[in-house]
């Protein structure tokens, strides 16, 4: 039985294709990701599974069992699997293979995680948070600016797998670049854990700046000559937007400290160095996460503040502009109660006394309240 055909089994799909064929799709087309439904040549939840010994791919032949019973008796080399929103009973199977903890793979199958680092025996079991920017044409109160997923990383001394949620964030291109550097691959599975992690924080990083052009764009709007009249449900919108990606940011801190510090069986103190690198490069990531809350929260404020002016304006306007018609209305008020002794009613220049009184007190009104910036 071939090491495809294996996976079948283990998985509990008949219909999956032969590896042969992925390998080769792989090859004609390498950044196709291959866990979309209508791209997938398996068909299910296996993406891939390789063999690497000395940093470098090595075929292997019969089932999968005795891939992996070869590679612990040689004591070199290990074994990556890649799966796609695998199921309990597509998961069953793999979990009783690698001896794999009941709660992390139900976690692994939920999903819906916040990152994290957990120990269980010789299995190190490591949650990513992976984000990705929407392109959008025009920001607007709707606009969906962020979109995340999941990674599950379960790491023993022979063997990685790893466990996406989510339409983006594919390991191909990742695998590749791997493959590319086999004196990186070759220290062991600690090394594709960093190269995910290294993965995962260069993509928040990008996603920021994505982030930061809307953001300037908005304070732009808001800051313009009719910043008053700028929609502020953009800014709740990107505030929302910005909080789901503090909330897959900041949580990583931790887990990347201990990978870092801490002594762990299956990452060797050479590989610790580069996860220091990656926590710095994710402390990068928090700080300008709140950096930009806080310039949301000032742009939202100093939106409020220029509607509050346009408001008070509004209404000097309002009132300049009352207190010139209370003048010919208390005038013609007062000739209109038609009592019959009232004084200059029978004047033959009071009807024109009276409008040019009107008149030179509403021109002196309204060049008052010109000069006082009232209109």
């Amino acid at each position: 039985m071939s090491m495809a055909g294996n996976l079948r089994k283990v998985t509990g799909l008949g219909r999956v294709g032969g590896l042969r064929k992925v390998a080769r799709l792989a090859r004609r087309r390498p950044r196709v990701d291959l866990s979309h439904p209508a791209r997938s040549p398996l068909g299910s939840s296996v993406v891939n599974c390789v063999t690497y010994r000395d940093g470098v791919r090595v075929p292997e032949s019969g089932d999968l069992v005795d891939v992996v019973q070869r590679v612990r008796k040689r004591g070199a080399g290990f074994v990556w699997l890649g799966l796609h929103e695998p199921t309990d009973q597509e998961f069953a199977g793999i979990a009783e293979l690698f001896t794999l903890h009941p709660l992390a793979v139900e976690d692994a199958v939920e999903a819906h995680q916040r990152p994290k680092l957990e120990r269980y025996d010789q299995t190190l079991f490591a949650v990513f948070k992976t984000v990705c920017y929407v392109e959008h044409e025009e920001l607007t109160a709707t606009s969906e600016v962020v979109n995340t997923g999941e990674i599950m990383v379960f790491v023993g001394q022979d063997f990685v797998i790893t466990v996406r949620h989510g339409r983006h964030g594919s390991l191909g291109p990742l695998r590749e670049e791997l493959e590319s550097s086999p004196e990186q691959l070759c220290k062991g599975p600690a090394a594709v854990l960093h190269a995910i992690a290294d993965h995962v924080v260069d993509d928040y990083l990008n996603v920021i700046d994505s982030v930061q052009e809307d953001i300037d764009e908005v304070e732009t709007d808001v800051f313009a000559e009719n910043g008053a009249r700028a929609d502020p449900g953009r800014i709740y919108q990107l505030k929302r937007e910005l909080l789901e990606l503090k909330r897959a940011v900041v949580p990583l801190s931790r887990p990347l400290e201990e990978l870092a510090t801490a002594p762990i069986r299956v990452v060797e103190p050479e590989i610790q160095a580069y996860f220091r690198d990656v926590s710095d490069h994710l402390l990068r990531a928090k700080e300008q996460i709140f950096a930009f809350d806080e310039l949301l929260n000032s742009i939202l404020q100093a939106h409020l503040a220029q509607v509050t002016v346009s408001q008070n304006e509004d209404m000097r306007k309002i009132t300049a502009w009352a207190a010139i018609i209370a003048v010919p209305t208390m005038v013609c008020g007062v000739y209109g109660m038609n009592f019959e002794h009232m004084p200059e009613l029978r004047w033959t220049f009071g009807y024109p006394l009276v409008l040019g009184v009107i008149s030179v007190a509403c021109v002196v009104l309204y060049r008052g309240f010109r000069r006082n910036g009232w209109l």
